[in-house]
C-alpha cells in the first residue's frame, strides 16, 4: 500500500465530512431503517467506520485510551473475528438506540482525537498508512451508503426521492462498436503508486489472448429489447443457478423497473422516473449479465482482460445515476456501473493475507464471489483506478452493476 499524494489531516477531514454529508438528505427514520440483510443502516455505517478508526488505530496508539462507548466495540464490528463478537447483520435496523445524533456525537469524538495523534505524530508512516486504510474503506461505505439508502427508498410505495434536482436530459449513446487489442504478456495488478488494497497484490504475469471489448456499456433500451423478447423466458440463455431463481420469481426485470401501464419507469436516486433508454441498464445480477451476452453472440470479459484494457482510459467521475455514453472509444469504463466480469474472486499468485484482524479485510471472502472493475455513478473521487477488484455474489444487483460485451 504506498501513501496518499494528499496531508493525512486533510485528506482525514474531507473523507469524513463527506459521509455525513451523504447523509444530510435523509431523515433520522430513513438512517435506522435497514431493508434487508445485505443492505445496513445509513446510521451504522456512520458509526462502523467510526467504530473502524476507534479500534484499529485509537485503541493502540492513544495514550489511556477509553472508548466512547464500551458497547460500540460490539454493535458496530463488521465481519472482524478476531475482534471479538458481533451484532447479527440481519438485524442492525433493530438499532433504534443510539440515536443518530449520539452516532455524530461519536464521529465528532473520534475525529478529534485521530486529529490529536496525527498532529502529534506528524512523521509516522505507519499512522498515515493505517489512516489510509481506514479512510480508503470510509470511501468504500460511502458508495454503499447511497445504494443501501436507495434500496431502502425503493421499498416506500411514495417512491421519495434522496436528491430532488431532477437528473439533468441525456444525449443519445454512441453506437456500439468492438475495439479489438492483441493481448500479449500483460502485468496485472497494482504498479505501487499510491494506495492499494491487498486483493490487488502481488502485481503478477498474466497472459492475456485476443480479445475484443464493447466501446460501451449496454443501455437500457437494448436491454429492454433483450425483456421484450423473452429473454427471462427461455432457459437456453442462462446459467443453471440463475435460472432457478427466474423460475422461482426473483429474476423477472433489473431490479428498480417498474411497469406502470405500457411504460417502464426506474427508481432512481432522484426518484421514480421514466425509463431512458440511452442510460445504461443497471443493478443486474452476474446470471441477467451471462444472459444477455449470450443472447447477443457476445460473452462478459474475464478481469485480466479488462485491467488490460482500461490502462489508459481516463479515469471519470459519475453523477447520482448512470450517464448515456459519449465521446469516441473506450468509454464508461470508470463513473457509471461497475461491470461484471466472468472471473471468479480469488487470490492473485502469490498473495498472502495481512496477520491479525486487518488480515481479513479480503482474503477471507475469496469463494463464491465474482469480480466487478471499473466503478460507479456512487464511488467517490479518488477512489477508482484500474487495477481495483471489487467483489459480490452472482445474484447481488442493489449495486450500480452493469453489462460490458466481450468477444
Amino acid at each position: 500500500m504506498g501513501a496518499n499524494d494528499r496531508r493525512p489531516e486533510l485528506e482525514f477531514a474531507h473523507v469524513r465530512q463527506r459521509s455525513t454529508h451523504l447523509a444530510e438528505p435523509l431523515s433520522p427514520e430513513d438512517c435506522c431503517a435497514q431493508s434487508m440483510p445485505d443492505a445496513s443502516p445509513v446510521k451504522w455505517h456512520l458509526a462502523h467506520t467510526t467504530w473502524f478508526f476507534e479500534t484499529f488505530i485509537l485503541e493502540p496508539r492513544e495514550a489511556q485510551f477509553r472508548p466512547f462507548h464500551p458497547a460500540f466495540r460490539v454493535l458496530f464490528n463488521s465481519y472482524y473475528n478476531g475482534v471479538g463478537d458481533k451484532h447479527p447483520r440481519p438485524h442492525r435496523g433493530l438499532l433504534t438506540r443510539p440515536a443518530l445524533h449520539e452516532v455524530l456525537a461519536y464521529r465528532a469524538d473520534v475525529d478529534r482525537r485521530i486529529a490529536r495523534l496525527l498532529a502529534a505524530h506528524p512523521d509516522d508512516a505507519e499512522l498515515a498508512t493505517l489512516v489510509q486504510l481506514g479512510l480508503q474503506h470510509e470511501q468504500q461505505h460511502q458508495e454503499l451508503l447511497l445504494t443501501d439508502a436507495k434500496h431502502l427508498l425503493a421499498q416506500n410505495p411514495l417512491f421519495p426521492a434522496y436528491d430532488d434536482a431532477p437528473m439533468a436530459a441525456s444525449s443519445p449513446p454512441q453506437p456500439l462498436t468492438w475495439i479489438s487489442f492483441d493481448g500479449g504478456l500483460a502485468e496485472i495488478g497494482h504498479d505501487g503508486r499510491g494506495f492499494a488494497f491487498d486483493n490487488e497484490l502481488p502485481r503478477h504475469r498474466q497472459y492475456v489472448a485476443p480479445f475484443a471489448l464493447a466501446s460501451r456499456l449496454v443501455t437500457n433500451g437494448e436491454y429492454l429489447e433483450f425483456v421484450d423478447a423473452g429473454g427471462y423466458r427461455d432457459p437456453e440463455l442462462w446459467l443453471a443457478e440463475g435460472w432457478d431463481k427466474v423460475c422461482a420469481g426473483e429474476l423477472r426485470q433489473p431490479l428498480y423497473w417498474v411497469r406502470e401501464g405500457a411504460r417502464w419507469m426506474e427508481f432512481t436516486l432522484h426518484g421514480l422516473v421514466p425509463l431512458d433508454p440511452d442510460r445504461p441498464a443497471t443493478h443486474l445480477s452476474l446470471y441477467e449479465a451471462d444472459a444477455y451476452a449470450r443472447w447477443r453472440g457476445a460473452r462478459l470479459p474475464t478481469e485480466g482482460e479488462w485491467e488490460f484494457a482500461a490502462r489508459d482510459v481516463a479515469i471519470a467521475c459519475g453523477d447520482l445515476h448512470p450517464r448515456a455514453a459519449g465521446g469516441a472509444g473506450l468509454v464508461q469504463m470508470f463513473g457509471e456501473c461497475w461491470q461484471w466480469t466472468s472471473s471468479s474472486y480469488a487470490p492473485y499468485p502469490g498473495f498472502v493475507p495481512a496477520p491479525g484482524a486487518l488480515g481479513e479485510y479480503n482474503g477471507k471472502f475469496m469463494v463464491n464471489q465474482y469480480v466487478l472493475r471499473g466503478s460507479s455513478c456512487a464511488t467517490p473521487h479518488r477512489h477508482a483506478r484500474a487495477s481495483y477488484r471489487n467483489f459480490f455474489p452472482a445474484g447481488a444487483r442493489w449495486q450500480f452493476t452493469g453489462i460490458r460485451l466481450a468477444k
